[in-house]
């Protein structure tokens, strides 16, 4: 049996009107070898998490949103929130949002005092989550086909579910991308027809208007930023160019040929707001 609803009963817990806050030590053991022993040292370090309860609304940028990845995920999560079946060679398939660690797995969270049995919880559960179905999708494409063009060209999605949300995506076209070509796979270029021009100075300047409008525009207040887009070579790091935020930033202003699309998206992501993280390859580039 699933359970609902979860409150945990600690001293090391707090509830507030809008925020959990929960104590936390870490237990580890330290290891020294001295003269053929191995001497075992118990470690702890204590944290402190702080979540808030009340679920903002989400936006989520894409960088490469026209490409595979890209219009399956968005088309996915239309499918869900519209809640479009459609027909395959095995018949009648609902959305699911199987597959989705926060949508479908459970974990279990412990033992029942009174039968023995052990409760299992979702995931989602456990902490207020965002649901996928009110996520406000948006992003950048190096090529200026509407998503359900990209759909299509993307070929992942069987014909029936394809024929039903093309009219929910073609309205949705992405905004012009950072190309510069010697970064990806010269296949890239016959494609590359939405893209901006410009010093990378004034490229990463437009991508950070284009996330304020798009957050302005949707009343989010909060947006994720996700690389989708090609594979890039390796930048290489010389000190002077990209080894400090000081450096970079200078280069970016000095169009340093080898700052490359993702650190322009990075940059602007990360000087839109502050504090954020930065991961880059489908990860998330930053949050606001």
């Amino acid at each position: 049996m699933v359970e609902s609803t979860i409150k945990v009963q600690s001293a090391h817990v707090q509830y507030n009107p809008d925020s959990v806050v929960a104590d936390y030590t870490y237990h580890t053991t330290a290891i020294n070898r001295q003269s053929g022993t191995l001497i075992a040292t118990p470690k702890e370090v204590k944290y402190t998490f702080k979540t808030n309860t009340t679920v903002p609304k989400l936006g989520v940028m894409i960088v490469g949103l026209g490409g595979n990845n890209g219009s399956t995920l968005l088309a996915g999560c239309l499918a869900n929130k519209l809640g479009i079946s459609w027909h395959t060679k095995r018949g009648v398939q609902t959305p699911n949002y199987y597959g989705s660690i926060t949508q479908s797995s459970s974990i279990q969270l412990g033992v029942d005092t009174t039968t023995g049995e052990e409760v299992f919880v979702g995931l989602k559960q456990m902490l207020p989550m965002v649901d996928p179905n009110n996520i406000v999708f948006g992003g950048w494409d190096i090529n200026s086909a509407n998503l359900a063009e990209a759909m299509e060209r993307a070929a992942v999605l069987d014909y029936d579910l394809q024929r039903q949300l093309a009219p929910h995506m073609k309205s949705i076209v992405p905004l012009p991308s950072i190309y510069c070509p010697d970064f990806i796979a010269m296949n890239q270029k016959d494609r590359a027809n939405n893209v901006l021009t410009g010093t990378k100075q004034e490229m990463m300047e437009h991508i950070r208007k284009d996330i304020r409008e798009f957050k302005t525009k949707n009343k989010l207040e909060t947006v994720l930023i996700l690389w989708s887009a090609n594979t890039e070579r390796f930048s290489s790091v010389v000190d002077g160019v990209n080894t400090t935020a000081e450096s970079l930033l200078r280069s970016i202003s000095r169009n340093v040929d080898e700052i490359a699309p993702s650190t322009l998206f990075a940059v602007a992501s990360i000087l839109k707001v502050a504090p954020t993280s930065m991961e880059v390859h489908r990860t998330p580039l930053c949050q606001e």
